[in-house]
């Protein structure tokens, strides 16, 4: 299976050809039962134990001590479950293998000395057979968020990677496979091959939820992201597809920017233009449910094409 010949395009060339005004405008979606918290960078909606949930990002807007609490919808608002204990995570996302509920976010690591500051971060992984069986199975290197699994065609495990510094610099995409999830290790996820044209290197970007297509590709949901020149941060829905057994992948193309959603609240003033892709329900009609956070302040649910369909048809 051939993909096209790809070139390492700026945000700014994808924003250049991207058209978002037909899309219509994103949704907010409300949560209560947290206090005067935010809840952000949440993962899409999935079906545990019959009922739909929503994990969230929850954190009191001046730190990013945060935790993933599971939210069930009641009537137009979501709600902690009262079944299900919060994790001391940020940015949770999961995915189901070999029958499985996998569930990971990023657990943030303090100085002892200086309490307040976060000196590092680690991306821990649960599995079980719901929400209420998880168990801790694998922590994933220091410093390595957009860390993913999933299961492939032949009932291998893809792992996507991100490293950062002297191989990945501000965030490249790698990947690699295992037969099971015992056999992933930090140090094959360190030595994972990346696509090093995907990204200018003073740009980044990450995997936020990876699909496996019916042609076997496998369809990512990502985001790409770069500073202004006042230092702030810009980032975009984006997605692409690349064949898991010669790493041949598409083009980029951005699926939603911040303006398809409303004004809003922001954490700080470089975040104004920042949606963090979370998860993406794909849809009968050739739609999709694009599920982000917005701002580090909210998060909104947006109706788009299904993102993956061309990809299906290479």
């Amino acid at each position: 299976m051939l993909l096209q010949q790809t070139t390492t395009q700026s945000s700014a060339e994808l924003l250049a050809q991207f058209d978002g005004s037909s899309l219509p405008l994103g949704q907010i979606i409300r949560f209560e039962g947290v206090g005067n918290r935010d809840v952000y960078n949440i993962t899409a909606a999935f079906i545990d134990q019959g009922e739909l949930i929503i994990a969230g990002r929850v954190e009191d807007r001046e730190t990013e001590f945060s935790e993933v609490v599971f939210f069930r919808q009641s009537e137009d608002v979501w709600t902690p479950h009262p079944d299900y204990p919060a994790y001391a995570m940020q940015d949770p996302f999961f995915t189901w293998i070999k029958g499985e509920l996998v569930l990971g976010g990023v657990r943030v690591i303090a100085d002892p000395q200086h309490p307040e500051n976060i000196v590092a971060w680690v991306t821990e992984y649960y599995r079980g057979k719901d929400i209420a069986s998880l168990e801790l199975f694998f922590m994933g290197p220091y410093h390595m968020k957009d860390l993913r699994l999933i299961e492939l065609a032949s009932g291998e495990i893809g792992v996507i990677t991100r490293p950062q510094g002297y191989k990945g610099g501000r965030g490249k995409i790698g990947f690699y496979k295992v037969g099971s999830l015992n056999e992933i290790t930090v140090k094959d996820i360190y030595n994972a091959p990346l696509f090093l044209d995907q990204f200018l290197d003073v740009e980044w970007g990450g995997a936020n939820e990876p699909h496996l297509l019916s042609n076997g590709l496998i369809g990512v949901l990502g985001h790409i992201a770069c500073y202004d020149a006042t230092g702030a941060r810009h980032y975009q829905a984006m997605a692409f597809a690349f064949n898991p057994d010669t790493m041949e992948k598409t083009q980029m193309k951005l699926i939603a920017q911040r303006s398809n959603f409303p004004e809003g609240p922001y954490k700080h003033k470089d975040l104004v233009d920042v949606i963090f892709s979370g998860g993406l329900v794909r849809k009968e009609g050739g739609l999709a449910d694009l599920y982000v956070g917005a701002s580090d302040a909210e998060a909104y649910v947006i109706e788009i094409p299904d993102p993956f369909l061309e990809y299906e048809a290479l």
